[in-house]
């Protein structure tokens, strides 16, 4: 990392370290609405770190309670499409600690690949600003439990962007299954999601690097290497994301974990069945199977296999066998005009009233629907499963712990060598 880097870094730590110490001369406008000094309506401020597509996506769909102030982006051509398309005048850094340095930023949005993600978000915390991540939240589950420190440590409204937690379709149907609406769950059953392909053991052929985008802060914590352009399609390599599995895995595990009331927990057997698919055991005895193939069920939820029927929860729909199960789910919803509308034009990629969450936990201090811990947890089991496939055989997961029981080769795997210049703080 470049002197530049860590002079930006050090004063970010300094800056958090001073506002966490003394008189409160730069706390955001937002903090002082409870003192009648501002109105609590008045537009939370965020800056973006990541102006991909996602990202791109998320500011769009803004509620009217935030304004952009600034956006950030090591690939500079991404941060400046979405400025002129969207007719914006902010500003625009390559390197995100310049948004955090901001004192004009209450929030942030960081939509960077999950490799990415987990550094930027705890500086932020540090630097006292508020933080929307996307998901995939972490690339390995060590950083997770780093991330949620920091949160708690720095007192940040952490929203994770597992948005399916804001449709009124979903939490009703979860919150069935989790009330025994079913009766006793037997068995749920999930896809089988792919993992990400081991990066080529020979790397790939050198290539110039494109003009405005910054290799170095790209790789972020991955190991050395040249640029290719292969490297930018990160979700297929291990280096860099879980594949599938912690993809679209993100959404479709944290329905089962809020489903199954174990949001603040995770499973504590493991079992490989074969041909990539993986068994969990929660403590009280629930099993769920990913087995079913990818593009033939729920990518956005799961099966649930009740004494009662079967739910079929997926992203903002959900079906039953028996019909009159899902029926009465229907019977249940309470959508808004606004929201009906927002669902129908954006049924898969919708986030507003997610981000709307965030906005309200902002301005009232509590904790988001998707919190910070909601999200390690959720991605942890994705984790999970993608080490189970690694050692495949039985593993034992110690939910409180964190740790595999007794099995070293297994507990190697919970954190990764990082890049020089990119290692986490200690929280």
């Amino acid at each position: 990392m470049t002197d530049k880097h860590q002079k930006t870094t050090r004063r970010i730590f300094l800056g958090s370290a001073i506002a966490a110490m003394s008189v409160p001369m730069i706390v955001p406008r937002r903090m002082l609405a409870g003192s009648g000094q501002t109105a609590p309506s008045e537009k939370i401020r965020v800056g973006a770190i990541g102006v991909g597509n996602r990202a791109s996506q998320l500011l769009s769909q803004l509620p009217d309670g935030a304004e952009i102030v600034a956006l950030s982006d090591c690939n500079l051509s991404r941060a400046d499409a979405f400025k002129s398309k969207s007719g914006g005048k902010w500003p625009v850094f390559q390197d995100y600690r310049h948004i955090l340095d901001r004192r004009d930023i209450d929030a942030v949005i960081i939509a960077t690949g999950e490799f990415q993600r987990v550094l930027p978000s705890i500086h932020a915390c540090q630097a006292g600003k508020d933080v929307y991540a996307e998901k995939p939240l972490t690339l390995y589950i060590g950083e997770g439990r780093t991330l949620v420190n920091a949160a708690r440590k720095y007192d940040r409204v952490f929203q994770v962007g597992t948005q399916q937690r804001s449709m009124e379709k979903n939490r009703v149907a979860c919150e069935l299954v989790r009330s025994g609406g079913l009766g006793k769950i037997l068995e749920v059953r999930a896809i089988n999601y792919a993992g990400a392909s081991p990066s080529p053991s020979d790397g790939l052929p050198k290539q110039k690097i494109p003009q405005g985008l910054d290799w170095n802060m790209w790789l972020n914590q991955a190991a050395e290497r040249p640029f290719n352009q292969q490297w930018m399609g990160w979700m297929r390599w291990q280096d860099f994301a879980g594949g599938q599995m912690t993809n679209w895995g993100a959404h479709g595990v944290d329905q089962i974990q809020w489903a199954l009331g174990a949001s603040q927990t995770g499973p504590v057997e493991l079992t490989p069945l074969g041909n990539g698919q993986v068994s969990l055991k929660y403590d009280n005895g629930v099993t769920v199977n990913f087995v079913i193939e990818m593009g033939k069920g729920p990518m956005g939820g799961a099966v649930f296999i009740g004494e009662k029927g079967k739910l079929e929860i997926n992203r903002n729909k959900f079906a039953s066998n028996p019909p009159e199960i899902a029926m009465e789910l229907a019977k249940k919803l309470d959508i808004v005009e606004e929201e009906r509308k927002w669902s129908d034009s954006l049924e898969l990629w919708q986030a507003r009233w997610h981000l709307q969450n965030w906005l309200d936990c902002i301005r009232s201090r509590v904790r988001p629907v998707a919190d910070v811990e909601i999200g390690h947890r959720s991605v942890s089991v994705c984790h999970l499963v993608n080490i189970t496939r690694a050692i495949n055989r039985p593993l034992r997961w110690d939910p409180k712990r964190e740790t595999f029981v007794g099995d070293d080769q297994a507990n190697q795997l919970l954190n990764l060598p990082r890049r020089k210049g990119f290692e986490l703080p200690v929280i």
